[in-house]
């Protein structure tokens, strides 16, 4: 593969030259300037993640609007991370061979058209194909936030502004539950539209008056790079779409799941097989069965999986016990501000001997917060959570930067050619993780709602005084509006049964928070698995080591002894 530059280089001093081909050079910049790249970075980041935050905090107002079920609903949010997973296939090699300028006003300007036709288009099936493409188009702003916010640095401090840029990253969903309220309050949906493309807008207008420094381009794509796209993204989203779909749709019921995974995985061996022996593949399969790999991606999906308990188990209970987007505002905006701060803090820390020690705290914060969530009752209130979501915030805000610089080390460990498989990688791992974690959490918690309901039904005898003074209790409530003695009964009755799910409910997502409290224990456990290993057998070949000095001291005093009182 040709890997001379395509433009005439400038005369970089060897710090300011491009660690990789397809990123920006990092050379010295005034003050202002520097100042400028970081006022972009912070309109760009908002800008890459807001919008699928947006929608997914309103879903509820999308589906009224469109009429459709929960199920339909949740594909808006899907496929917009099952097209944003399977982007950085292309999109790094698109920055290598068209340049890292042409790529940021290419992809802004995509990003803009998807906002303009969410306005004008309103059905169901377009919506789907635009959230799709928008997921597509949005992967690139990700990269161009993180670059121009590490331009506002110097070079020593890049380590530092990659932690803070990636946090920044996970604030945008819960700032867009804290704007959502306002934003509903119009009743129109499509305000959420408007504040996305106000933003592209915006964007787009400040990467080019402040353009990014030169990179290198060169020459990358080969033609069996497209059939490996044309394999592996479909695969991506099957998998996605599975794990999207199995907090609503019971995998059982519904063989289109096992449908999806089958081809997903007969693709995915196709892929594999087919860049395996080619010379220059996209994805490096040789280094994806390497063990530094498969624990990178395990550790990445793991944490990933385990913050997922935050968009699920407290602000479903939450919404389960009546709480609507108002309530629920001071929640996120304790959330958004502890991203930042984990973020800011994991900054300050970073080191390359202290990553291992940033990811320890974090598993523990969440292992913490979890469990402190397991014991919510009905009279649970968003004030109740704020301690265990500040924990569970500060882990997000403070994992993203170190895991993603261990990965990038030990990727450039084997040569830049590796970083498009770490790009998938990392991306895949984020996009399945954050899937699955409230799939199965949900199904957990489903499974677990149907056993409590099956108890506490059983348990109500009509014959029990209890259970009777309840029922007037609740007939009474309904003594002036209805005068019927058997409908009011009947009304009491539902009014009890719908308690007994409540309750079920709750139980069920005390069990969800304990069994991510678990996941998170084991998880820590499995992380510093060879590090415990290591001081429990240092620790057994010291006691060895005294053993056998104390054995040889005793046999030379012994022998000593002999030697000087014979018998």
């Amino acid at each position: 593969m040709n890997q001379q530059p395509l433009d005439p280089l400038p005369d970089w001093d060897p710090e300011e030259r491009p660690r990789i081909p397809g990123s920006p050079a990092f050379v010295k910049h005034s003050p202002g300037r520097r100042l400028a790249y970081g006022l972009v970075g912070l309109l760009v980041i908002p800008t890459s993640g807001l919008g699928t935050g947006l929608v997914a905090a309103n879903l509820q107002n999308i589906q009224g609007h469109l009429g459709l079920t929960q199920s339909e609903a949740a594909w808006l949010s899907a496929v917009y991370v099952m097209f944003n997973a399977s982007a950085n296939l292309v999109l790094f090699k698109c920055r290598q061979r068209f340049g890292i300028r042409h790529f940021a006003e290419a992809g802004i300007a995509a990003y803009v058209v998807i906002c303009v036709l969410h306005l004008v288009i309103a059905d169901y099936p377009t919506a789907l194909l635009l959230r799709a493409v928008a997921g597509f188009a949005a992967a690139p702003m990700s990269a161009l936030g993180m670059f121009y916010l590490m331009q506002a640095f110097p070079l020593k401090h890049l380590g530092r502004a990659l932690c803070l840029a990636l946090g920044l990253m996970q604030a945008m969903t819960p700032l867009a539950w804290v704007l959502s309220p306002w934003l509903a309050s119009t009743g129109d949906f499509r305000e959420i539209y408007r504040l996305e493309l106000g933003m592209a807008l915006l964007s787009l207008a400040a990467i080019v008056i402040v353009k990014l420094p030169q990179g290198i381009r060169i020459r990358v794509f080969e033609p069996l790079d497209f059939l490996a796209f044309a394999l592996l993204a479909p695969a991506i989203a099957l998998i996605g779409a599975v794990f999207a779909q199995m907090r609503y749709e019971w995998w059982e019921d519904n063989p289109w799941m096992a449908y999806a995974v089958i081809a997903a995985m007969a693709m995915a061996t196709v892929a594999v097989l087919i860049e395996h022996h080619r010379a220059h593949p996209l994805v490096m399969t040789r280094w994806l069965g390497t063990s530094d790999a498969f624990r990178f991606g395990m550790g990445a999906i793991g944490m990933r999986f385990l913050l997922s308990e935050q968009s699920y188990t407290a602000p479903g209970l939450l919404r389960t016990l009546g709480m609507g987007p108002d309530q629920l505002q001071p929640l996120y905006a304790v959330i958004f501000a502890a991203t930042i701060a984990g973020a800011v803090i994991s900054a300050l820390m970073f080191g390359p001997k202290r990553i291992l020690a940033i990811l320890g705290v974090s598993i523990a914060l969440v292992i913490a917060g979890s469990y402190l969530e397991h014991s919510a009752t009905n009279l649970t209130r968003p004030h109740d959570v704020y301690l265990s979501q500040l924990m569970i915030s500060l882990a997000t805000g403070m994992f993203m930067g170190p895991l993603l610089l261990m990965g990038i080390t030990k990727a450039l460990a084997r040569g830049t050619d590796h970083i498009v498989t770490f790009s998938v990688l990392f991306s895949l791992s984020q996009g399945i993780g954050g899937l699955a974690g409230p799939a199965v959490l949900g199904t957990y918690q489903l499974y677990r709602e149907h056993e409590y309901s099956a108890v506490i039904t059983a348990g109500l005898d009509p014959a029990d005084p209890q259970v009777t003074q309840r029922i007037k209790l609740y007939q009474g409530a309904y003594a002036k509006t209805i005068v019927d003695p058997a409908r009011r009964d009947i009304q009491a009755r539902a009014l009890l049964a719908q308690v007994a799910t409540r309750e079920a409910n709750v139980r069920a997502y005390n069990d969800a928070s304990l069994l991510n409290s678990l996941i998170a224990f084991g998880f820590l456990f499995w992380t510093f698995a060879s590090d415990i290993f290591r001081v429990l057998t240092g620790g057994v070949e010291r006691a060895g080591r005294l053993t056998r000095r104390r054995l040889s001291v005793a046999r030379y005093r012994r022998s000593r002894k002999l030697r000087t009182h014979p018998q």
